[in-house]
């Protein structure tokens, strides 16, 4: 069974934690004990129903205030496929945990309230799902009910979406008009809405094709650690070295020709090893460890491609950036340390080109900072080359961190734009 991780986001009040609480629970996939203490509350609020939201909204400030703050991970399966969901919250102020859950999503979902139609905050939303490169979004407008299942208004929102998207880079785009509360096209289809010929949200999420989306063509394996038994008992052992890491790109089968960098040299792939023992193929997001016919000098933060489909080894780096920190600012002529994929190095701030306005998309050229949750264009200059891609064409290797040299946190994230 494949892994597919989606994340919802929307304005506050939208029904986001609702929807997933939803979905928990039509899927059979919350115990009693959780489902006694949900009803309970819900009987103390003196609601007259069942808030599904407190299956996600675990904070206590997020109960208090009604809202969703930090990123909430939830798991569940059907028989045809697991789910890891990232609920991220919608206030502007929380950007950067939006950013945190939808970087390794595979699908995202952006809830509309049907009376209040796409907001400002629904086109930030997904704009960031754009920039992200998450490849499949999925507009749920939510709370037909309170708009007596209207196909009309349904309609205008997604037109008036449709049309909004035009100028972002959104792949794959699907509608579906449901009620979070009552369950309607939740995970079956509504007998309210007979207008609406399309499927349910979770047969969507069940089916959505996503092997495609990834990376098969450019090899790419940075490796993590080399595995080098020292108190081997048999021979065999004694002799074993191995490149442990997880597969970026491309298909990796024994007897393969292969090229380490930052050396050059060439040579074979003679085993794919796993937890479960040899595989005669590696693709991503495989965790396996490399065997290779030569010997040579390789450590972690090095890459194993092909030949002649390499990525650049690149030092001057144009990259959209997320900044993170709440204590600091990114300005020119600051020094962080960039970690990517496996590789850490330091990093000098050449030049902020420009602030980028995710509500209005317009670009601020005499910005001289970037502040907390803000995205700008960014050129960093590294100490020593980062194997890279484009993050449009690999977003395991064209992303990275940045994080403070003196804290050692996370300050920022980037997703690369160009490299040389």
């Amino acid at each position: 069974m494949d892994i597919l991780r989606f994340a919802t986001a929307g304005s506050v009040d939208d029904g986001k934690s609702t929807l997933i609480g939803r979905l928990l629970f039509d899927s059979k996939a919350i115990f009693e004990d959780q489902l006694e203490a949900v009803e309970r509350t819900s009987r103390d609020r003196g609601t007259e129903y069942t808030d599904l939201s407190l299956l996600t909204d675990g904070l206590r400030a997020e109960r208090e205030q009604g809202i969703t703050i930090d990123v909430a991970y939830r798991y569940f399966a059907t028989p045809k496929r697991k789910f890891i969901i990232a609920d991220t919250p919608g206030h502007i102020q929380y950007t950067r945990n939006m950013v945190t859950g939808a970087s390794t999503a595979d699908l995202a979902i952006i809830l509309i309230d049907a009376r209040k139609g796409v907001l400002e905050q629904s086109r930030r939303h997904a704009f960031l799902t754009t920039l992200l490169r998450v490849p499949h979004l999925v507009l749920a407008v939510n709370k037909m009910d309170l708009v007596d299942y209207a196909e009309e208004r349904f309609e205008e929102i997604r037109e008036e979406f449709t049309s909004f998207a035009s100028k972002l880079n959104a792949a794959d785009l699907t509608f579906i008009p449901i009620s979070a509360l009552h369950g309607d096209n939740v995970v079956s289809r509504s007998e309210n809405m007979p207008w609406y010929q399309g499927s349910s949200l979770l047969h969507h999420l069940e089916n959505v094709h996503i092997a495609s989306d990834r990376n098969l063509v450019d090899v790419r394996f940075p490796v993590q650690y080399v595995i080098r038994p020292h108190n081997a008992t048999s021979q065999d052992l004694h002799d074993y070295r191995g490149y442990a890491g997880q597969v970026a790109g491309g298909v990796l089968k024994p007897g393969d020709e292969v090229t380490h960098l930052p050396s050059g040299l060439s040579t074979r792939i003679s085993a794919i090893d796993t937890f479960d023992g040899p595989v005669e193929e590696a693709f991503p997001p495989m965790s396996v460890t490399l065997r290779l016919e030569d010997d040579i000098d390789i450590s972690r933060g090095d890459m194993i491609c092909r030949p002649h489909n390499q990525p650049a080894a690149a030092q001057e780096i144009e990259a959209m950036v997320c900044w993170m920190a709440d204590t600091t600012k990114l300005q020119s002529r600051s020094k962080l340390v960039i970690k990517h994929t496996t590789r850490t190095a330091r990093a000098l701030v050449r030049d902020l080109q420009y602030r980028l306005d995710v509500n209005t998309l317009h670009r601020d050229e005499s910005a001289t900072a970037l502040g907390l949750n803000e995205i700008g264009r960014v050129s960093l200059r590294v100490t020593q080359p980062l194997f890279v891609d484009d993050y449009a064409r690999n977003r395991l290797t064209g992303g990275f961190i940045l994080i403070d040299e003196a804290t050692n946190g996370t300050v920022g994230a980037g997703m690369i734009v160009d490299a040389r």
